[in-house]
């Protein structure tokens, strides 16, 4: 096949026509916009499962929201509380009779 030949230029035109369907196949499966033949986008239009989708987004973002201000306020009050259920962790962890001969000398 020489470079002149008409088979080389149809080789050209075809390998050209299936790179541009198969970059637009790959770009409508993720979402992109469409290329058209002289290089402008073309826009997807808009269902209405993707608006609803957006819609539960959002919501879904706001609840986030509120459980992290309330996931805080639980932090807080874990570590403020932390200091009095370890002395409380600490005196079960005495040997008893360490309690026994404590509370002896407390009765007499």
């Amino acid at each position: 096949m020489s470079w002149g030949s008409p088979e080389f230029v149809l080789a050209i035109i075809a390998i050209s026509t299936g790179g541009w369907l198969i970059n637009n196949w790959i770009r409508a499966r993720h979402g992109y916009a469409l290329e058209d033949e002289w290089g402008g986008k073309t826009a997807r239009a808009e269902t209405d499962q993707a608006r609803s989708l957006r819609e539960e987004n959002a919501q879904l973002r706001g609840e986030l929201g509120s459980v992290k201000d309330r996931l805080g306020n639980v932090e807080r009050i874990v570590t403020v509380g932390c200091y009095h259920l370890t002395t409380q962790i600490e005196a079960l962890r005495e040997p008893r009779e360490a309690m026994v001969a404590r509370k002896e000398s407390e009765v007499q």
